[in-house]
C-alpha cells in the first residue's frame, strides 16, 4: 500500500493516511467481484489523498480528539471523492486518470456506475458508524448537492463561449472546492470545536479548493500530457472551458471562435492553436494571479489559527503552500 511521495515529509500524516487507505479497503465487501475489483483498484490508484489529509489535520483543533473516528471520517470523505471521479470519467468518456486506465475503460460503464454508487454507500456507512452528530451527516448531504450542482452547471455551460469567470468560479466552488471545505469543516466539528470555528475552517478549505482547481486548469496549458496524467486540452474539445481560456477570450473572443465553433470536431491542430492563443493573450498569467489570490486568502486565514503541541498550524501552512505551488 504505497502512498504518494508527498507524504514522506509528513510522517504522522503518512501513518494516518496509510490507516485511512486500509480502512477504505476493509470497508469494500461485495459478492460481485468485478465491481469489488474495480472499487479496490480505484482506491489504490495513487491519488494524493489531500481531502482526507485536511480532515485529519483539522481534527486536531478540538478538545475531543479521537484518532479512530478521524481516520474513519477521512476514509468516508475520500470514498465520496473517489465515487465522484468514477462517475466523472463515465460522463467525460475518459480512458485514463493518473496515467492509468479509468474504471470505465477497464471494466465498462455498467461496472463503473455500480462501483461509484457503492462508494457512496460506503461513505455513508462510515459516517453513520462514526459521526458524532446528525449535523455532520447533514453537511455531507448538502455537500453532495453542491457537488452535483457544480457538475450540472459545468454541463449546462458546455460549448458556451459567453460563459463568464463568475460562472466558472461558481461551478468549481461546487465541483471541486466543496469537498475541501467539507473535509476541513467536519474535521474541526467532529473534534469538538465550535460551529463558528468549524465554519471558518470550511472557508479555508473552500479557498484551497478553488486555488487547487485553477492550478489544475493552468497545468493543462503549461504541462505535457505525460506529466499531468490526462489528455491535454481534451476538455476544450468536450466544451469545458476553464479559467485560462476564459480570461484569454475576454478581449479576444473572435480569435478563438473559428476553432471553438467546431465543438467536438476540433482537430489536434485546432486544440494546439487554442493552446497557443491562450498563451499569447495572457490567459495563463492572468489565471495564475487568480490562483495566487485564493492561495493567499487561505494562507492568511491559516496563520490566524491557534497553534498546538503538534504544530498543526505550521503543517497546514506548509502543506497548503506546497500543493498550491505544484507542477503536476
Amino acid at each position: 500500500m504505497k502512498l504518494h511521495p508527498l507524504w514522506q515529509e509528513y510522517p504522522t500524516l503518512q501513518s494516518e493516511l496509510t490507516e485511512t487507505l486500509a480502512l477504505m479497503g476493509q470497508t469494500v465487501k461485495l459478492k460481485n467481484k468485478p465491481v469489488e475489483k474495480a472499487v479496490l483498484e480505484m482506491i489504490h490508484a495513487g491519488g494524493k489523498l489531500l481531502r482526507p489529509a485536511y480532515q485529519l489535520l483539522f481534527s486536531r483543533f478540538g478538545p475531543e480528539q479521537d484518532r479512530q473516528k478521524a481516520i474513519a471520517l477521512a476514509a468516508s470523505i475520500e470514498m465520496l471523492h473517489t465515487a465522484t471521479l468514477i462517475h466523472d470519467d463515465i460522463v467525460d468518456k475518459a480512458d485514463t486518470r493518473r496515467n492509468l486506465p479509468t474504471v470505465a475503460a477497464s471494466f465498462g460503464n455498467d461496472v463503473a456506475v455500480y462501483a461509484g454508487d457503492y462508494l457512496f454507500v460506503c461513505c455513508f456507512k462510515l459516517l453513520a458508524d462514526y459521526a458524532g452528530s446528525l449535523h455532520s451527516l447533514q453537511l455531507n448531504s448538502r455537500s453532495m448537492e453542491k457537488i452535483l450542482n457544480g457538475e450540472l452547471g459545468q454541463m449546462d455551460r458546455r460549448y458556451d463561449q459567453q460563459m463568464t469567470v463568475a460562472e466558472y468560479l461558481d461551478n468549481i466552488s461546487g465541483k471541486t472546492a466543496e469537498l475541501f471545505a467539507l473535509s476541513c469543516t467536519v474535521g474541526a466539528l467532529e473534534s469538538g470545536t465550535s460551529e463558528k470555528f468549524a465554519k471558518q475552517c470550511g472557508e479555508i478549505g473552500l479557498n484551497i479548493g478553488i486555488a487547487f482547481q485553477i492550478i489544475d486548469d493552468i497545468l493543462d496549458y503549461s504541462q505535457p500530457e505525460s506529466q499531468i496524467g490526462k489528455p491535454v486540452l481534451e476538455d476544450v474539445r468536450q466544451g469545458v472551458y476553464s479559467l485560462p481560456l476564459l480570461l484569454a477570450m475576454e478581449q479576444n473572443a473572435n480569435a478563438f471562435a473559428p476553432y471553438l465553433d467546431k465543438k467536438a470536431a476540433m482537430t489536434d491542430e485546432d486544440t494546439q492553436t487554442v493552446y497557443r492563443l491562450v498563451q499569447e493573450y495572457g490567459g495563463v498569467t492572468k489565471a495564475q494571479k487568480e490562483a495566487s489570490r485564493y492561495t493567499q486568502k487561505a494562507l492568511k486565514a491559516i496563520r490566524k489559527l491557534p497553534d498546538d503541541e503538534q504544530n498543526t498550524r505550521e503543517l497546514l501552512w506548509g502543506l497548503t503552500n506546497q500543493i498550491l505551488d505544484r507542477q503536476n
